[in-house]
């Protein structure tokens, strides 16, 4: 079959925004400009001015128009800033969000968490956009939230608002037998849609063997007017860290999302260098944990205090092996008490007992700092 046309999508988004009693909000792809036009020109239709919300579609739509693709009459396309200060009969939102993503601005307006928009009883919300396998809880999620708020939200099953586009395989066998290619390297699909394509252009009389399937990091060399795969260079990705990039390793991504999910505890255990006998109670701090959770950390100080009392009665003194060992026994109670993993941060300090000095603020704003 073929997909649909975008020119198929324009009388439907000028009926519902021309209907609708207050403001419209069409969350959109921000790399569809031709669907973006057809919004727009809905908008004018209207007598409604334009705000474009979402990083990616401001900056895409800013460049569609100094190219001359993208064009409204002047005074149509306004500022959010301004878009939040009129009537909402009198404006049109075209924003990002179609995937339910927590921080586009979609979502951020579901859960009421916008700078500068309320969705409120009696909008219209349009997704313009098909759901990618995958996000099918997102997106829900979101239209769950707003039609709590008393929104109306219309996707594709409702209206004809979205077309494909992806090329369905009456396009692709359009374009095989129009271009009648001596090679073919399907691209973009999981491994299935890339069967299928190969199998299409051999059908219109590419050879098999000259048709290429690749994945990341397969290279294929085009010589003699023959494609074939020669090799595999190493890929995989590639971690943005700051403002460093790199590998990380497996260890340090655990930690992390150990930090994410299970909060930190830390416990400092300050004891004498000759007996390696605590010199005062181990001290507890977390970060991650309910005001109810930190409640239950002097049981992690007892535990951590009878540990380094056991391993000093049997003759331990290593600060390494100690931490060692308690960070097991730690990991362990935590999990099996209160369903959770944490980062278990476990500091052994050796100190004469002449010169212990233990500063409250040195200790709380190091703990901080983590």
């Amino acid at each position: 079959g073929v997909s649909g046309s975008e020119a198929e999508i324009a009388p439907t988004l000028k009926r519902l925004v021309g209907e609708a009693k207050q403001r419209v909000i069409l969350a959109s792809f921000a790399s569809n400009v031709y669907r973006v036009q057809a919004a727009v020109d809905a908008a004018v239709a209207a007598n409604r001015k334009v705000a474009f919300n979402g990083r990616s579609m401001i900056r895409n739509m800013e460049i569609a128009e100094k190219m001359g693709y993208l064009k409204a009459p002047r005074g149509t396309i306004v500022s959010m800033d301004d878009a939040s200060k009129m009537a909402p009969h009198k404006v049109m939102l075209i924003t990002t969000g179609t995937q339910g993503e927590p921080m586009a601005a979609l979502s951020r307006m579901a859960r009421r968490e916008h700078r500068q928009i309320t969705v409120r009883d009696g909008d219209l919300i349009i997704l313009s956009s098909s759901l990618v396998p995958g996000n099918e809880e997102a997106v829900f999620g979101v239209i769950n939230m707003l039609a709590q708020i008393g929104a109306t939200v219309i996707t594709g099953r409702d209206a004809k608002v979205h077309t494909s586009g992806h090329a369905y395989s009456g396009e692709l066998l359009f374009l095989y037998n129009a271009a009648r290619p001596k090679n073919a390297m399907p691209v973009h699909g999981e491994w299935r849609h890339l069967r299928a394509n190969k199998e299409l252009a051999i059908s219109t009389g590419v050879q098999r063997e000259n048709v290429v399937l690749a994945q990341n990091g397969v290279v294929v060399d085009l010589v003699n007017g023959h494609a074939k795969v020669v090799g595999q260079i190493p890929v995989g990705n590639l971690y943005v860290d700051g403002v460093t990039m790199g590998d990380i390793d497996a260890d340090i991504l655990a930690d992390r999302t150990s930090l994410g999910e299970g909060g930190l505890i830390s416990i400092t255990c300050v004891i004498d260098n000759r007996t390696a006998r605590l010199m005062e109670s181990p001290r507890v701090e977390t970060t991650g944990f309910s005001e109810d959770a930190k409640g239950m950390m002097a049981e992690v100080a007892e535990l951590a205090e009878t540990t380094m009392n056991d391993l000093a009665a049997e003759g331990e003194n290593d600060p390494y092996r100690m931490v060692q060992q308690m960070r097991r026994k730690l990991s362990r109670f935590v999990e099996q008490k209160w369903k959770r993993q944490p980062v278990i941060m476990p500091t052994v300090i050796p100190m004469s007992a002449e010169t212990v000095s233990i500063n409250d603020a040195e200790v709380r704003a190091s703990r901080e700092s983590l």
